[in-house]
């Protein structure tokens, strides 16, 4: 199957370090006063929402922080492990995400040196994905996963098998056409299951 895979707190811890750096960022470079954020976000943009940024301070946080995040994050727990056995197991691998080109660096190369680094097995990386449906329907995507609510909800809408990574920022989400998992074995595990419906 083609399997289409989101890269930032899909595959990577990225919550983590963005995070960290926004809060530093709020309160060290812009001295602004933290509020609650522990709420659901229908983007991917939870730091620019829950820091309540404006659109300058947005452009500055990322100019700052963005190589760093992209260099910094780490493999969630397991998640090498269990790409490479979906790839052993045949299915085809599209990393589907929406790391976005900039003037600062190169970020298709970082991530290439990322994925490289932690020998992550993919047969397609596509960047700047802002449609994901549109690029999972162009790629013949069979199963999707993502933590993003937005990008979930339209996959699904697409009639798209598709699973959410569960995280901080989508916790309290539910819709009946969308599964949740909550670690990579359990994602394997769910795919497998899917796969043998499929037979």
């Amino acid at each position: 199957m083609n399997i289409g895979i989101d890269i930032d707190d899909t595959i990577a811890n990225t919550y983590d370090v963005l995070f960290n750096y926004a809060q530093n960022y709020t309160i060290n470079d812009i001295g602004k006063e933290i509020k609650n954020v522990d709420r659901n976000c229908i983007t991917h943009m939870y730091c620019t929402e829950f820091h309540n940024w404006n659109q300058k301070e947005d452009k500055e946080f990322l100019e700052k922080y963005y190589e760093k995040t992209v260099l910094n994050v780490q493999p969630k727990m397991y998640a090498v492990e269990n790409i490479k056995k979906l790839k052993e197991n045949g299915d085809s691998i599209y990393l589907i995400t929406a790391r976005f080109l900039s003037d600062k660096f190169d970020v298709e190369k970082l991530t290439k040196e990322w994925l490289e680094k932690y020998k992550i097995p993919y047969d397609k990386l596509i960047l700047n994905s802002q449609n994901k449906v549109i690029v999972a329907q162009e790629n013949e995507i069979d199963i999707f996963i993502d933590d993003s609510i937005k990008n979930c909800t339209q996959m699904a809408n697409a009639e798209i098998k598709t699973y959410m990574m569960d995280t901080i920022v989508n916790k309290d989400f539910e819709n009946e056409n969308i599964e949740r998992v909550y670690s990579w074995p359990h994602l394997y595990q769910k795919i497998e299951s899917y796969k043998e419906t499929m037979k």
